[in-house]
């Protein structure tokens, strides 16, 4: 097994694994760019059965949304404790990060901001940039602190559970899927809600919620679930059906 480990980090620390136009296109570098080169630099079997796809926190949101849209690359998938799975209304986001993000006025300024602030930054590049609008070159969903519904429109576009109807033939090809989400995390709910959805459609998945917060165990759930799970599930022979 060939385990491979993007840089996937932005300006703003979080790319979302998303196709932005000021950031730069994470989907198609990890489904197409990264996936091209692995296979021609090193003793691959370059088949989508042979190849699974695994994430934790926005990691896990890119598994999900890569894995909905690009099913004819990947085999299997893997997700962990995804984050931004659901739709964000708007006026969900607290004044205190909302005044925060605004107050931002230079790229650099970004490094300062708290985690969560930050990672709403990295969403906006993501999901709502704009070439016209420097420094950050990105659309806030507040201004002057009030909510700007066209731009939480763009988000919800970006929710997973949003689409995911969409791509329910592309899941049904996966030769397995797994999920996992500690039972304090508090991504918890939609995690749950992806699964379910899952098993509504008949799309066969493996569920699991452990005991553990969102990081204290993914280290030992890597060691001990995901790599166990892609030695059964990856295909390691040519040609496998």
């Amino acid at each position: 097994m060939i385990v491979v480990l993007p840089d996937s980090k932005t300006l703003h620390n979080g790319s979302m694994y998303s196709s932005s136009v000021t950031t730069g296109d994470f989907e198609l570098f990890i489904a197409r760019d990264l996936v091209g080169y692995i296979d021609a630099h090193y003793r691959t079997i370059p088949e989508r059965q042979s190849r699974g796809l695994v994430g934790h926190s926005m990691g896990g949101y890119g598994a999900t949304r890569i894995g909905m849209k690009h099913s004819d690359v990947f085999g299997s998938l893997y997700i962990m404790s995804p984050c931004c799975l659901s739709p964000r209304q708007a006026g969900s986001l607290s004044p205190e990060i909302a005044k925060s993000l605004e107050a931002v006025k230079a790229p650099a300024d970004s490094a300062s901001l708290p985690f969560f602030a930050r990672a709403n930054l990295a969403s906006a590049a993501a999901w709502s940039p704009n070439p016209k609008n420097p420094p950050l070159y990105l659309d806030l969903p507040t201004k002057d602190g009030a909510p700007q519904p066209d731009v939480y429109a763009k988000w919800a576009a970006n929710a997973p559970l949003a689409f995911i109807d969409q791509y329910v033939g592309s899941l049904r090809g996966y030769r397995g899927i797994s999920i996992d989400v500690g039972d304090q995390d508090s991504l918890r709910a939609d995690t749950v809600k992806l699964h379910e959805i899952l098993d509504e459609y008949r799309i066969t998945n493996s569920f699991e919620v452990y005991s553990g917060t969102h990081t204290s165990k993914v280290a030992e759930r890597f060691q001990n679930h995901v790599l166990p799970f892609f030695s059964q599930e990856l295909c390691f022979q040519p040609s496998c059906r």
